[in-house]
């Protein structure tokens, strides 16, 4: 198993816990996606994703297309993604995204979020190479060896493929999504989910109390209404 396996099974955020914030923030990726290439999924291959992981996160038909729509109107609000990065205490790397559409509340936030732990933001480029920026597709394993999987897509940009409870991860570098898409889609494979992941290239282990500061941190960033995700460069005790 290589890097993008570990990352998937030591990862213990809790962001997704909250149905109703899952759904916000799948609405925002909605509006985004309909806002740069238009309301038909089938013309928008971004939409079309995040149509996939709407349904994974058992978001009700309805407001899927409820979102789609308001997402048409002219008169609804586009959100930029912002990527803030910096340091945690005890020197742990943090990347956050968002989707703001005030983007001076959202440097507010964060800035403060930092600042109150301790920890400082930094510029554009000041950790985001500490991490490597991938995509993911999960799809549905029955019958499929991951092996022979790998051996197909890695032409297609595929470097990591396992299997969990819920399916199977194809793992790649960001910029080759279109085309791992494009070559599932075309080969009928029944896309679960698929997203994009910074995977640190090391982890800094730390003393329980120390550890339990960077928790505190990134759980109040996550808990922000902008953020989307927090990535970080601590290993988590067990």
């Amino acid at each position: 198993m290589g890097r993008a396996f570990e990352f998937r099974k030591a990862r213990k955020m809790k962001r997704w816990s909250a149905m109703a914030k899952t759904f916000t923030r799948i609405g925002k990726d909605i509006v985004m996606a309909v806002k740069e290439g238009g309301p038909d999924p089938e013309n928008n291959s971004r939409l079309r994703a995040i149509i996939q992981n709407a349904k994974a996160a058992n978001m009700p038909k309805d407001n899927i297309e409820r979102a789609i729509k308001k997402a048409s109107d002219k008169n609804t609000e586009n959100y930029k993604e912002v990527l803030f990065e910096g340091y945690a205490p005890h020197g742990i790397a943090v990347l956050v995204e968002t989707a703001t559409d005030n983007n001076n509340r959202t440097v507010a936030n964060i800035r403060s979020y930092f600042n109150k732990a301790n920890g400082s933001l930094g510029t554009a480029g000041s950790v985001e190479f500490m991490f490597d920026h991938s995509c993911n597709f999960r799809i549905n394993s029955a019958g499929l060896d991951p092996e022979e999987i790998e051996l197909e897509f890695i032409d297609y940009g595929v470097e990591e493929v396992f299997v969990d409870d819920d399916g199977m991860l194809l793992y790649g570098p960001f910029e080759s999504f279109g085309m791992i898409q494009k070559e599932l889609e075309k080969r009928a494979f029944e896309i679960l989910s698929s997203g994009f992941e910074r995977i640190p290239q090391t982890l800094k282990k730390l003393e329980k109390a120390a550890e339990e500061e960077v928790i505190q941190l990134i759980e109040k960033i996550e808990d922000d209404d902008d953020v989307q995700n927090v990535y970080h460069t601590l290993d988590i005790q067990e």
